[in-house]
């Protein structure tokens, strides 16, 4: 067996495999310490970012009033179930799978596992890039509000906040982020609430006659839009981290779980339905992928909900990087001793973690185009790990209902959810990347949008 591959006996574990199954035991023996309000915290920080918001009235504009709201309303309502399901699926099997890999090995077995370690790498670093970027022009937006003329670019703020990131992403992991994710949260809040405001301001400001609502263009060119828009939506509602998160809430973690998702998604629909309804409402077809670049009027409204901005993305970010930084800590780090903290694995910590910074540093300065990156993370990353996957692992891993009325129902249900949603990801990935060639001919490398 190599190195890379899931154990499957003790005798394997204790010979082939020390390092990786010590670490996997170790994080199954803690007792979760967070409350369902924390669970809340984290969850809102995850999907619920400015730069989740930002592209929804875009992705309505491209799509029009009736699909674009259905699309809206199916994909809350979708996600907030599939929630539940991979919520429900903790100690399914009686033990404790403390990541969303393991708990797929214990479902689906080895594909499993590495089909969702793929799509976890490439919803998490395409977020991070998606939202570095969204960071940055933020960062830009404040300094040219006190700076008009002043000579800092895009990709200067881009570094900016990758240093930042690179400083919280020495806390050891996500329990740790707790109080950084409750002001996330607020900042969340502030962000919706500011945005919103303003974007009525500025809808009311604008000669109502002058919007237009039209879908322009061929008809080849709608179509790719509105394959674009599913992904930006997919990208909204994306969650990868939900057995990550469910394993830092003390027990009964199911309960508490549940409470956290609902109390989430009460922000996700409070906030999310508004600002994608008000944004194109204001600004109808002309309407920006990164919402604040519409606004205009009053700037220091417009400067609040950048900072705000910047403060939820900078622990979302944090969310985003465990996956991979977990990867290479139960690889790299030693665990011979409790003490996670030696001066051995505080130095590897600080070397991954830099080359992981650089790299996502790297490509959101070379290639800062927001809304392609939204699109195309939300299609291949985040629809198969937050629509499909959860259908399927519940039909097989729990037990069939007596009642075979509900049976059929859940079965037809989730069939239906997995149908649709992998056709999302395929036309979600087809316009991301029609649009993402045409932006690399259109702007050089390091462009400061």
């Amino acid at each position: 067996m190599s190195q890379t591959e899931l154990p499957n006996s003790t005798a394997e574990v204790e010979v082939e495999r020390p390092v990786v199954v010590l670490v996997v035991e170790e994080e199954a023996a803690k007792q979760g310490k967070g409350t369902w309000k924390h669970a809340a915290f984290h969850m809102a920080t995850t999907i619920a970012t400015p730069a989740a918001y930002a592209p929804l009235p875009f992705a309505l504009a491209s799509l029009g009033w009736p699909l674009g709201v259905s699309s809206l309303v199916a994909a809350t309502l979708a996600t907030w179930y599939s929630s539940f399901l991979i919520a429900s699926l903790w100690n399914w099997d009686g033990k404790k799978h403390v990541t969303y890999r393991h708990l797929a090995h214990s479902i689906f077995g080895f594909w499993g596992y590495w089909s969702i370690a793929f799509f976890q790498q490439v919803a998490s670093v395409g977020n991070n890039i998606a939202i570095h970027i969204a960071a940055g022009n933020s960062l830009k937006a404040v300094y040219k509000y006190y700076d008009k003329d002043g000579g800092l670019t895009l990709q200067h703020f881009i570094i900016f906040f990758g240093a930042f990131e690179l400083l919280l992403s020495q806390l050891p992991d996500i329990h740790s982020l707790r109080w950084v994710n409750a002001l996330c949260t607020f900042s969340t809040i502030g962000f919706a609430g500011t945005t919103i405001g303003v974007t009525i301001y500025n809808g009311k400001k604008i000669d109502r006659k002058s919007v237009s609502y039209r879908l322009d263009g061929s008809s080849s060119s709608k179509a790719f839009r509105a394959f674009n828009a599913l992904g930006a939506i997919a990208f909204s509602f994306g969650d990868a981290m939900l057995p990550e998160i469910q394993n830092t809430v003390r027990e009964p973690a199911k309960k508490n779980m549940y409470k956290g998702v609902s109390a989430a998604y009460a922000v996700i629909v409070l906030s999310y339905w508004q600002l994608a309804f008000t944004g194109y409402w204001a600004f109808g077809s002309q309407v920006q992928p990164y919402i604040l670049s519409s606004l205009t009027v009053p700037q220091w409204t417009i400067v609040m909900a950048n900072l705000f901005a910047v403060i939820q993305i900078s622990g979302c970010f944090q969310i985003y990087c465990r996956p991979t930084y977990a990867y290479f800590e139960e690889r790299l780090l030693s665990h011979k001793t409790t003490n996670h903290f030696t001066s051995r694995n505080n130095l590897i910590r600080l070397v991954f973690t830099s080359m992981y910074m650089v790299l996502i540093t790297l490509v959101a300065a070379a290639m800062p185009f927001f809304g392609d990156f939204v699109s195309i993370c939300g299609a291949v990353g985040f629809t198969p790990l937050d629509f499909v996957f959860p259908a399927l692992a519940y039909l097989k891993a729990r037990r069939r209902p007596q009642n075979t009325k509900i049976y059929l129902s859940l079965l037809l249900l989730n069939f239906a959810m997995v149908a649709w949603f992998s056709s999302v990801a395929v036309l979600g990935c087809i316009g991301a990347v029609k649009f993402i060639v045409e932006d690399v001919k259109t702007y050089k490398f390091f462009h400061d949008m």
